[in-house]
């Protein structure tokens, strides 16, 4: 009876040190957390980084552009289809630069091809657009999508006088 006692004994503080020591738990628990914490977590960063980067780097362009033209200005201000070919040519080729417009007086409005007076004229506006293809934020970066990925057209301006 006294070997029963003590092979049960035994049998029952083994069960307890099995129940007790759960080292495979955390082996098995793994992958799900770092696949939730790559799903959750990194991924939507990483579509937030890429974003502000390019959004960084277009706005460091469009700066560039403008005070490449505001040290060496036009001889003619006011005829902006004479010299916007030869200024879009020292645009960053990464952040192409469509069309420069003329703004005339205090306004906001578009210098008129007629329009001679160059005191009128006060600022250079041009524009680029950057393309995003977010991973995961889809629909919180991108308005309106084509696909998988969305443009957005940044708008720079610069004084000149």
């Amino acid at each position: 009876m006294l070997s029963y006692l003590h092979r049960r004994k035994g049998l029952v503080s083994r069960k307890r040190s099995l129940v007790a020591d759960q080292r495979g738990a955390v082996a098995f628990e793994m992958p799900f957390v770092y696949l939730f914490l790559l799903m959750v977590i990194l991924l939507p960063l990483a579509d937030l980084a890429v974003a502000g980067y390019q959004y960084v780097s277009a706005l460091a362009a469009l700066r560039a552009f403008g005070q490449s033209i505001l040290y060496s200005p036009p001889p003619d201000v006011t005829n902006a289809s004479s010299w916007a070919s030869t200024a879009l040519a020292k645009a960053d080729s990464r952040f192409p630069i469509p069309s420069i417009a003329l703004i005339c007086g205090d306004s906001n409005a578009v210098c008129a091809s007629g329009n001679s007076d160059p005191s009128l004229a006060k600022y250079y506006v041009y524009s680029t657009t950057i393309t995003l293809a977010p991973i995961v934020l889809t629909s919180a970066l991108c308005t309106s999508t084509s696909g998988n990925a969305c443009s957005f057209t940044l708008t720079y301006s610069e004084r000149f006088q």
